[in-house]
């Protein structure tokens, strides 16, 4: 159970960011095809929009989700905040050998 939540919230930010990735490549992009294109549910893409509108890295348009402002800076960011992610999982891996 502990762990079971992280999972969860893992698998959606990897919804998330697969959304993001094909906002970015495809923009601007609606619902359907983004549905389409990353083989997910409507309802979970349209969830999804809303998370990451709502973190202000994608806006509305009348055709579709859009990029920010925001959203390079986050790219750019990513990959080191992923890295302090895999640094903290490594420390909990060294401590449940301990248990």
């Amino acid at each position: 159970m502990l762990i079971s939540k992280i999972e969860l919230e893992l698998e959606m930010l990897e919804r998330h960011l697969l959304i993001l990735k094909e906002v970015i490549r495809e923009e601007p992009i609606g619902i359907m095809k983004l549905a389409e294109t990353t083989g997910l549910p409507k309802h979970k893409v349209r969830y999804s929009l809303r998370v990451l509108e709502h973190e202000g890295l994608i806006g509305p348009s009348m055709h579709g989700a859009v990029t920010t402002e925001k959203t390079k800076q986050f790219v750019q960011t990513l990959s080191g905040r992923i890295d302090s992610l895999e640094k903290k999982v490594e420390e909990i891996k060294t401590l449940s050998g301990e248990i």
